[in-house]
């Protein structure tokens, strides 16, 4: 049994996957998600069944259009596989179908914003504002942690980097501080820390490198997005596993 609904989580993620990329592609775009239906970006020519099949299809068309035989990205398999795994971990540490469909539902919304704030350094209201209400509403259904620690955590969260964004001066965008405030909505105020502190150590450390592989300034922008979902993701493990 356990075996089956892992393979289902594993199905439901990679096209759940294909259906980010879109979102990933649209969102920040302000296009619609659902028409025109999915198309090459280059050729506009609309994807069949089979193009539309998760990994295997980018695998079968050696990663071109079938159509141009214009380079598809290696993002999209990436994102599908990605979104896989995530659904199979988050799925298998729960234990009721509320239960599973939240922690379904926050891993998604920490991965599409990731991707998009790393292109577009843009963390978009139409996930997080959701997120908060969705995080408030699983915690009155007594399904993530009780409301009294939601609320805190969304505060202690979007107030934590509300006030780096002050001290800042603009170094912190406001899409940030919406962001954890919903990790704090779903993790409550010590899994709201816990993701900050460590997305802070992932953020300088990897930055540092990036910055010194390219040879950039220390005042070029890194967008902040991806490392405080890598810290949410952290401190849900933490906080499911081993507390």
């Amino acid at each position: 049994m356990l075996i089956i609904f892992t393979v289902l989580l594993f199905v439901l993620g990679l096209v759940f996957g294909s259906f980010f990329n879109v979102l990933i592609w649209r969102l920040p775009r302000k296009q619609s998600i659902v028409a025109p239906r999915s198309h090459c970006p280059k050729c506009k020519s609309q994807l069949s069944l089979f193009e539309l099949i998760p990994v295997i299809s980018f695998l079968l068309q050696k990663g071109r259009c079938r159509h141009c035989k214009a380079k598809i990205s290696l993002e999209y398999p990436v994102i599908e596989l990605l979104t896989a795994i995530g659904f199979v971990f988050f799925g298998l540490v729960t234990t009721t179908w509320l239960q599973l469909l939240a922690n379904l539902f926050f891993f998604s919304c920490l991965l599409v914003s990731a991707v998009i704030d790393l292109h577009h350094k843009l963390i978009l209201d139409v996930i997080t504002i959701p997120g908060i209400a969705l995080a408030l509403v699983f915690s009155l259904l007594e399904v993530t942690v009780p409301i009294n620690l939601s609320l805190l955590g969304i505060l202690i969260g979007g107030g934590l980097l509300l006030a780096m964004a002050v001290i800042s001066k603009g170094g912190m965008g406001m899409g940030d501080v919406k962001f954890l405030a919903m990790i704090g909505g779903f993790l409550g105020p010590y899994g709201a820390m816990l993701s900050l502190v460590i997305a802070s150590f992932l953020g300088a450390v990897i930055g540092m490198i990036y910055l010194v592989v390219t040879k950039q300034s220390r005042k070029t922008p890194i967008p902040f997005g991806p490392f405080l979902a890598l810290g949410a993701v952290a401190a849900f493990v933490y906080l499911n596993l081993y507390i």
